[in-house]
């Protein structure tokens, strides 16, 4: 891994099979944790796991100087995580009805997320420009701020929102109720809103809009960011599955909220000053529609007409 992400020769094809190298690696040895520790407490094990899969990513990371290896995780460590839990809990005898609902979620979340990323990403000859941008500002820190600030502080929000699966694939009882319809309904919502809006967001990208142009249909007229509304649907939607396996797990909230948290004060200004940066009109609509939560906006906002979805 001594070539440059910046090297030519790093097409997307050759790209992805090194980032497919990099998390073949990572649930190897993440898996050899488990075996090694052999803890029987599950969460701890897992934790332990997910820490090792970050570091190998991470050293892909930097053996390709690129920390965008690092993106799909997000939507990739969950599923490894629930599977564990369910064999080291209530899954002795099968899965039962929640556990599988909720499987096929993460399932149907994670593997729509990491197609996503999968469709937009260029490949490694190309870095996101969150991390550009911090590169410029780190300087010879870069690396370590990358370890901390992209690679292990994402997983440990992911784990903590990983928490509300453990209940779940815990819990021999898998009888349906009220609360897990409330989260289908959430889970499941997050998931199609954060699908279109992505999907509107693709065609937006692809029609190669002006500076002038700010994508204000569809979703996108009623919250400047319904994607991020979409993803923290999702976790919150777990979170309602954990209280109706066992109320006792009420303390797992913890990770909606710290996902939420981070949507609202770290991805969203973010977003936020880079939109700024780059689209003119980006204020205007800043003062008309919602920041996260999906509303009516305060006044119509031009949109070209051939960028309508």
């Amino acid at each position: 891994m001594n070539r440059t992400a910046n090297s030519p020769g790093f097409n997307k094809q050759a790209s992805s099979l090194l980032c497919l190298s990099a998390y073949c690696a990572a649930i190897l040895a993440a898996g050899a944790t488990i075996y090694l520790i052999d803890n029987d407490n599950v969460m701890i094990a897992a934790f332990c796991a997910d820490c090792v899969a970050t570091l190998i990513v991470f050293c892909f990371s930097r053996g390709l100087n690129n920390s965008s290896i690092y993106d799909p995780y997000w939507s990739l460590a969950p599923l490894p995580v629930a599977l564990y839990w369910a064999a080291g809990g209530g899954a002795g005898d099968g899965l039962h009805l929640r556990q599988i609902i909720v499987i096929a979620l993460v399932v149907l979340w994670g593997g729509r997320l990491t197609y996503n990323w999968h469709r937009q990403w260029k490949g490694l000859a190309h870095e996101d420009w969150r991390y550009v941008d911090l590169r410029g500002r780190t300087g010879r820190w870069y690396w370590p701020v990358s370890f901390w600030g992209i690679h292990f502080f994402p997983t440990a929000i992911v784990f903590l929102g990983c928490l509300s699966l453990y209940p779940v694939m815990n819990s021999a009882r898998g009888d349906i109720g009220a609360l897990d319809i409330a989260g289908i309904i959430i889970a499941g919502g997050g998931i199609s809103i954060e699908a279109a809006a992505d999907r509107q967001l693709h065609r937006f990208i692809k029609s190669d809009p002006s500076k002038n142009e700010i994508l204000s249909t569809g979703l996108w007229a009623y919250s400047r960011h319904p994607n991020y509304f979409g993803e923290v649907s999702f976790w919150w939607g777990l979170f309602i599955f954990s209280i109706a396996a066992d109320k006792f797990y009420w303390w797992s909230a913890v990770g909606p909220v710290a996902l939420t948290v981070m949507f609202l004060t770290i991805s969203i200004p973010m977003m936020e000053r880079h939109m700024l940066s780059r689209r003119p009109r980006y204020a205007e609509r800043r003062r008309a529609v919602s920041a996260f939560i999906p509303w009516f906006p305060k006044k119509p906002v031009e949109v070209h007409p051939s960028k309508k979805l």
